[in-house]
């Protein structure tokens, strides 16, 4: 994704590469979001949120995005930050093929790091972990999904509403983000995107920065 909007639950100025900080980080200071801690089961933090509402020609809707975390990989399991895309109050934020919302449990190689035996959906994430080999990508995040494709089709006529929210699981420690990539919003499937490359993630920034350095640390 080289064009684009990113919205993260610390900064998005930190989200250029190359990652040279194991545990680059900022907070918001804003309180979680009620509906993503309710389907994440999670005590949030940091709540980053853009909802619009939009009507579609073709009653589908599809468009590209990378979810990316500072958690990787020494939280998998400990800390799993959450995003979704509620649309119309439904989270269409889903691995491909499956039921299984993205998030940091449920798109990663395991913790220890252990590719591919370990994890979940360890073939769809991209390892960029100074702990485990990284830096791979020029980007600051320790590593990300692959180009997953938002999907909802057979929408009703009319308007609908679409909430795109991220927060921090647990503490406020520890950067989570979201990539759209632009161009993709519509209501024809996009093109399939190529696998990642070395020159990944530069997207223009849409997101509440903060100056605060998180409490947690990496070891």
């Amino acid at each position: 994704i080289d064009e684009g909007i990113i919205l993260t639950s610390g900064d998005a100025l930190l989200a250029p590469g190359p990652n040279d900080n194991d545990g680059a980080s900022a907070q918001l200071g804003t309180a979680g979001d009620v509906d993503l801690s309710a389907e994440s089961g999670e005590i949030t933090n940091d709540a980053n949120v853009l909802e619009f509402m939009f009507e579609t020609d073709t009653s589908d809707l599809f468009f590209n995005f990378v979810f990316a975390s500072e958690e990787y990989n020494e939280f998998v399991f400990d800390f799993n930050d959450p995003f979704a895309f509620f649309l119309d109050g439904v989270n269409i934020a889903l691995v491909p093929g499956t039921t299984d919302v993205v998030s940091v449990d449920n798109v990663n190689c395991g913790n220890p790091y252990n590719p591919p035996a370990d994890g979940n959906n360890c073939d769809k994430y991209n390892n960029n972990d100074l702990d485990d080999g990284g830096p791979f990508f020029d980007i600051q995040y320790d590593g990300f999904t692959d180009v997953f494709t938002a999907t909802a089709l057979g929408l009703a006529p009319g308007p609908h509403t679409l909430k795109v929210v991220i927060a921090d699981a647990g503490d406020t420690a520890l950067d989570s983000a979201v990539f759209i990539e632009a161009g993709t919003f519509s209501g024809e499937p996009p093109e399939p995107m190529p696998a990642p490359g070395t020159a990944l993630l530069l997207a223009a920034g849409l997101g509440l920065a903060g100056a605060v350095r998180r409490g947690r640390r990496k070891h």
